[in-house]
């Protein structure tokens, strides 16, 4: 598995991921023109998530504050294409590595819809510590969504490099 920086010619993949009625329900989509600008725009980090043997692209994922003064980089979005295959838990360590060994952050941090258990249980499950409720903070079709907020500090991130637990320097 590799994150390949995304290119022009990839952006009707990432469109139709986040278009997708399993993926939609969960995120809150771009226009294409945001993607664009995040590919561009030296702030951001936008990456194809390719795997499998012949490394195809199974998603996508996109960094923010990669030239943050303050160190905090946030993950602003990851998407998988093929649920329940481990892709998204190798990508999600290898974005750790990157915003922690390649872009020095201090604090790698996210939101995620509260109602997204499946992507709760990933962060969990790879260090990621509970800080707050943003209570019914995204407007939806069917009313309003709550945001779970949380993050890694680079010494958390650390401790479980020792263990074993994150990719290696």
């Amino acid at each position: 598995m590799r994150l390949r920086p995304t290119m022009s010619s990839d952006l009707d993949y990432v469109v139709s991921l986040e278009q997708s009625a399993e993926n939609l329900a969960f995120i809150t989509p771009w226009e294409r023109t945001q993607h664009e600008a995040a590919i561009r725009f030296p702030d951001f980090r936008h990456f194809i998530v390719e795997g499998g043997p012949d490394l195809s692209a199974v998603g996508f994922l996109i960094l923010i504050g990669c030239r943050s003064p303050q160190q905090s980089i946030e993950l602003k979005r990851m998407v998988i294409q093929a649920k329940g295959s481990g892709f998204g838990r190798a990508a999600l360590r290898m974005a750790k590595k990157i915003a922690f060994d390649d872009l020095k952050a201090h604090r790698f941090w996210l939101d995620v819809k509260k109602r997204n258990t499946r992507a709760k249980a990933l962060y969990d499950s790879e260090g990621f510590v509970f800080e707050g409720e943003l209570r019914e903070a995204v407007k939806t079709d069917g009313g309003f969504e709550s945001l779970i907020v949380m993050s890694m500090l680079r010494q958390e991130f650390s401790g479980r490099r020792e263990l074993g637990l994150e990719l290696k320097a």
